[in-house]
């Protein structure tokens, strides 16, 4: 079970939802059909117990200011990001009490916009239709857009986390790791940031930045000498990235050699190092990295 506000999904905006799905699903993720959400964005999902990845376009431009949050649009901030480039835009938090959790994080600074509570139609792999139920916290943050974040509760999870949706072919069973691209004069306020959603206890030393412990998995925050060591070159869209952003995400699988026949069959460079693996075309799945690491 995902501690207190755990790594959930990132929101990878893209512009072909369809184009962007079948890449994910040729590295071994089984992925949901595409759903839609009430404020204008699609979205298709690789699942996880708890978590998961998010992949999300624009299917309806005319509804992108329903259910608006005080001064904050979810669809019309998905829409800014996604004209500026594709990338990963806000993320969510893992949540089992989101207005208990909510009030731990405002106690620290964190400022809620306040709730959206919502239902999603999906289908179900035998077939039958149903609804979802959620409900968000919004915790966004106009000096951080790109490190934003809502607190995220399932009130169905049995219509998110469905046995089926969770077997992937490459082993796929988790997330550990998200990473943060931010210069050097920008890291004091992502500690802080981060610092406030945590306490300043989940905060560790890291090469070219430091990091911070969730309920599952850690952010590493890195400047981008760190972060090229790591991963390769950046995708030209991210290089002059005036504010900062997460860039990669690490993914758990069984084993790291069920991983590798896909990668081979989609022709996709990759690194390797020991029981890590690291894609090094980011711009191909989303300007996101995707990394895979060993989790029996």
């Amino acid at each position: 079970m995902a501690g207190f506000l755990g790594i959930d999904h990132a929101l990878i905006v893209v512009r072909d939802i369809d184009l962007v799905r079948d890449r994910y699903a040729t590295l071994g993720f089984t992925m949901t059909p595409v759903g839609r959400h009430p404020w204008g964005t699609s979205t298709s999902l690789a699942m996880f117990d708890q978590c998961l990845l998010e992949i999300m376009s624009i299917y309806d431009e005319s509804l992108l200011d329903e259910k608006p949050v005080g001064d904050f649009r979810f669809g019309r901030t998905i829409y800014k990001h996604l004209r500026e480039r594709e990338g990963i835009s806000l993320l969510a938090l893992h949540s089992e009490d989101a207005a208990g959790d909510v009030e731990i994080v405002q106690r620290r600074g964190i400022v809620s916009q306040g709730t959206i509570a919502f239902g999603r139609d999906v289908v179900l792999p035998d077939g039958r239709p149903d609804r979802t139920a959620t409900t968000l916290k919004i915790l966004y943050d106009p000096a951080l857009p790109r490190l934003s974040n809502f607190i995220c509760q399932q009130h169905r999870p049995e219509l998110i986390y469905v046995p089926q949706w969770l077997s992937h072919p490459n082993g796929a069973n988790g997330i550990s790791r998200v990473t943060i691209l931010a210069r050097p004069e920008h890291q004091e306020k992502v500690r802080t940031r981060l610092s406030g959603l945590y306490g300043a206890e989940a905060i560790f030393d890291h090469p070219g930045g430091f990091g911070a412990r969730t309920g599952n998995g850690v952010f590493v925050v890195a400047d981008r000498a760190a972060v090229e060591k790591i991963y390769g070159a950046l995708p030209v869209s991210l290089r002059d990235a005036a504010e900062p952003c997460c860039i990669a995400i690490h993914v758990t699988v069984s084993s790291v050699a069920r991983v590798i026949p896909f990668l081979d069959a989609a022709e996709a460079e990759y690194r390797r190092d020991g029981n890590e693996i690291s894609l090094v075309d980011a711009e191909a799945y989303g300007n996101v990295f995707l990394a895979f690491s060993e989790r029996p």
